[in-house]
């Protein structure tokens, strides 16, 4: 049977005759409440939704069906499952056609037509029985039942039946992403963070539908990942973190966990070794690198910009083309950062002499190359990107080389920021961000004369110059990351302010469930979830 080309109905119809297989009848009608789908507080906010104001019923009977020989979609709907139990409590079956009587579907369905706006659209249609999943591939079904999850009630209604129900909202959501590129960065050098932690951060950005997590795994602090061509870059390296403590390191094998954990959520990790400026870490474990005409030793403060690699000689290539080749080995994504920015101690020359040697390694490595707003300032191929932070000049200029961007304002997307003058975290050299600020502004138009196909998308950069644990991290990141998920995959049309704060106020069930230490900004009227996950726990 060719599913894809059949009608909505036609499809339902083919549900139905599954789950009746070997079933009884179904248990008795149930009236369900009045819903409205578009007062959902979902975000990032979908392309267009339409409400039919009935219910679609989730409960003991339910199940998920999909095609039981596509692997990444069934791994898709066992994700699904995973977090429909956590939330309510439920062990929905998977492909289950037999068996105890059930009557509500959940379907995936994979539909790989030339319609979809893009390789991450989705589309939803909830009635009252049956809930369909179609979408092009198993990346995109995986963005679907980030909605999912947010339609489900925070509590059963206990009143519709002898049995708790959870009713979803009927209608039909159509959706795609606005940028290809929705990012964060975590910067694990100045203070480290494990495997763990990053875990965390990934599962909480991929609820939001973020799909990039960039690493800044070096700095004049720390080398955080294992080389194994160069072992006293962790050794030495990796001893220590701002402020003096032990540091730590990643071995190419907890990467490996951290990518696989990632790719299972379609999260790209981008691996990136900041030089030829913050490089005091591996000049001290390696002291031939070191251009800054002084003896290195171990740092552990915040200032920036007096470290330097020996731009001119042979032996710093040979080191960056190993480290390249080493993590790039690990790296399935296409993208290797450079860094480049704050180089204040190398001279202009040797500045733009280094980064054109260094795209070409990245290159030979089959990577594209990211860097720093200031790398533009090079003679580079059209086929690299600049990350905007800073200097709109060399934003431009990279326009002009035909690269994309990745915008990455400080004054508006950098996560380190603080709030406001009372913030326990964060600095403020570039502004302080509160919720609102770092919501209000147009990615599209944010740099004169950069038109949207230019843009990759959005990344919103976490330094870790004042934070060293997952409380600290989450204090800053949250709830302003949720904003730039909005920012970064909603269109321009369909975002606003107003709107979206009282759906960021909402989103205290999840942030609570998750334990997440999020900043209450008194900005938000924040709604507070009637259920602890320590209550959900006993259930």
């Amino acid at each position: 049977m060719n599913i894809r080309n059949n009608s909505l109905a036609n499809i339902i119809g083919v549900l139905y005759m599954l789950v009746s297989v070997g079933c009884e009848a179904p248990p008795k009608d149930i009236s369900m409440p009045q819903t409205d789908l578009s007062s959902e507080y979902l975000i990032p906010m979908p392309s267009t939704t339409v409400a039919t104001n009935s219910a679609f019923k989730l409960d003991q009977y339910t199940r998920v069906v999909t095609n039981p020989v596509d692997g990444d979609l069934v791994n898709v709907a066992n994700y699904l499952t995973d977090k429909i139990a956590e939330k309510t409590g439920l062990r929905l079956a998977t492909n289950d056609i037999e068996g105890e009587e059930k009557e509500a579907v959940i379907y995936l369905l994979q539909q790989q037509n030339t319609s979809w706006p893009n390789d991450e659209a989705y589309r939803l249609s909830i009635k009252r029985d049956s809930l369909i999943l179609e979408a092009p591939s198993a990346k995109a079904a995986f963005r679907g039942i980030q909605t999912i999850r947010q339609l489900i009630p925070e509590i059963s209604n206990d009143t519709l039946a002898e049995y708790p129900i959870w009713p979803i909202a009927t209608g039909s959501i159509e959706d795609h992403p606005n940028f290809e590129y929705r990012g964060s960065m975590l910067d694990v050098a100045r203070h480290f963070f494990s495997v763990e932690d990053v875990k965390k951060y990934i599962e909480l950005l991929a609820y939001y539908k973020i799909n990039v997590l960039h690493l800044h795994l070096t700095d004049d602090q720390g080398w955080r990942i294992e080389i194994k061509s160069w072992p006293r870059l962790t050794e030495i390296g990796g001893s220590t973190e701002v402020g003096g403590e032990a540091g730590g390191f990643f071995t190419q094998e907890d990467y490996k966990e951290i990518v696989a954990y990632a790719a299972a959520r379609y999260m790209m990790i981008v691996p990136e070794v900041d030089m030829p400026g913050h490089t005091n870490a591996a000049s001290v474990s390696y002291p031939i690198l070191n251009g800054n005409g002084k003896t290195p030793q171990l740092y552990q403060g915040t200032r920036v910009g007096f470290s330097t690699f020996d731009t001119r000689k042979d032996t710093v290539y040979a080191f960056i083309d190993d480290v390249v080749r080493e993590i790039s080995a690990i790296t399935p994504g296409p993208y290797f950062h450079i860094g480049g920015d704050e180089s204040h101690a190398t001279k202009k020359a040797d500045y733009l002499y280094f980064v054109n040697k260094v795209e070409k390694i990245v290159q030979k490595h089959g990577k594209q190359m990211i860097g720093w707003d200031e790398v533009a300032q090079a003679d580079l191929d059209s086929t690299s990107i600049a990350q905007f932070w800073d200097n709109e000049r060399n934003a431009r200029s990279a326009i002009d080389k035909g690269m994309k961007v990745i915008l990455s304002p400080a004054k508006k997307s950098y996560l380190d920021m603080q709030y406001d003058t009372l913030s326990k975290h964060g600095l403020h050299w570039a502004a302080y961000i509160p919720v609102d600020t770092a919501y209000v502004w147009t990615p599209e138009t944010y740099v004169d004369q950069i038109p949207k196909e230019m843009i990759l998308g959005v990344e919103a950069p976490l330094w870790s110059e004042t934070i060293s644990n997952m409380e600290e991290l989450e204090y800053l990141a949250f709830p302003r990351v949720i904003g730039y998920s909005e920012l970064s995959w909603s269109q321009e049309e369909n975002r606003d302010w107003e709107n979206f704060r009282v759906r960021l106020a909402n989103q205290t069930p999840f942030l609570d469930m998750m334990n997440v230490n999020y900043y209450p900004s008194p900005r938000i009227d924040w709604v507070k979830s009637n259920r602890s996950f320590k209550e959900i726990l006993k259930d």
